[in-house]
């Protein structure tokens, strides 16, 4: 088989390897796809560095077929369609509040652990979603980041009818703006890259360039000064953390999906002023799987129009060097059998 190392300095190796014995209660799939995320650029950057160990494979987006079963292993066949919800949960804390997909031991199958830019791949049989027979096996790799947003728009408690701005139009907030339009909600999502926001008019989405309109002004038009119920923060820089908080209305929801590894300033004076709440929103749980698996199912979302490119998994180098030179990319896929 083959698999994709990554090895430090944005470099990667293909290299033939053996595939490990099976443990009880893992099964090996035969990866089909695996979709390279945001996180996995991080990691070839070498900003997390300190949590891979090198050479290791990476990747989480990941559909495929199993394709043998481990020890103690049941409820699934060999031939069977999943994608993998790539969580590993450690020893219990008292702190977790029983919430274990964020507890404080867990593991990210994929970047703690080898992940999926492999054409084989073990992994516990409890992080595995069963796929329709109707539903693509590249869609299948998109999964994972569509249950991001289902996770983000639940969180965010979003209902129809009501408005909600998307700070950010990369693929979680374009994905996020799908999912909130799905629920009935008015959907408004801001993005400075011309491309991007020219693919989000392709999809029927309203955008605008903030760097070219007032996004407060713009927000304040189109819900007739009502204002947004929610926002969501994606776009992970100071300007979306500066402007999130001027978006809602009173008792608005502020929903954090951006990873912000330094602190930004935070106008805390409109938290109080507006009986604001903030919503942090971090992976997903069991539930919103099954929601994205739905909703992909339905042929309702164009999950197609995302996918900018889909290469061999021999190309992974060039393709971390594409999307270095593209910004306006959306989702790349490695086709790994």
């Amino acid at each position: 088989m083959k698999a994709a190392y990554y090895t430090g300095n944005q470099h990667f190796e293909v290299k033939e390897a053996t595939p490990e014995a099976l443990q009880p209660g893992f099964v090996r799939l035969k990866v089909a796809y695996c979709g390279v995320c945001g996180t996995d650029v991080h990691i070839y950057h070498g900003k997390m560095d300190q949590r891979v160990r090198m050479p290791q494979v990476i990747g989480h987006e990941v559909a495929g077929k199993i394709a043998e079963l481990g020890p103690d292993v049941t409820g699934w066949r060999v031939g069977d369609r999943v994608a993998v919800r790539p969580l590993q949960p450690g020893a219990d804390d008292p702190s977790d509040n029983e919430q274990r997909h964020i507890g404080k031991n867990l593991k990210f199958i994929g970047i703690d652990t080898a992940g999926g830019m492999q054409s084989y791949w073990n992994v516990p049989a409890y992080t595995l979603h069963r796929l329709p027979e109707s539903l693509p096996l590249h869609l299948g790799a998109l999964i994972e980041p569509l249950a991001v947003a289902c996770h983000d728009v639940r969180l965010g408690r979003l209902q129809a009818g009501e408005n909600a701005v998307v700070i950010g139009g990369g693929p979680i907030g374009v994905l996020i703006a799908l999912v909130a339009r799905q629920t009935g909600a008015n959907v408004l999502l801001s993005e400075p890259n011309p491309n991007r926001l020219a693919l989000c008019a392709s999809l029927g989405l309203s955008a605008v360039n903030p760097l070219e309109t007032d996004l407060v002004k713009a927000v304040e038009t189109v819900t007739n000064g009502a204002m947004a119920d929610v926002v969501f923060e994606v776009s992970g820089v100071a300007a979306g953390v500066q402007v999130m908080t001027q978006l809602p209305r009173a008792r608005g929801r502020i929903v954090m999906v951006a990873i912000h590894s330094e602190p930004k300033p935070v106008d805390l004076f409109r938290f109080f002023w507006r009986e604001l709440q903030l919503i942090g929103a971090r992976v997903y749980e069991p539930e919103d799987f099954d929601e994205a698996i739905r909703l992909a199912a339905s042929g309702d979302l164009p999950l197609d129009a995302l996918i900018t490119q889909i290469s061999p998994l021999e190309a992974v180098q060039s393709v971390f060097e594409t999307i270095d030179n593209n910004p306006a990319g959306m989702k790349y896929l490695l086709q790994c059998d």
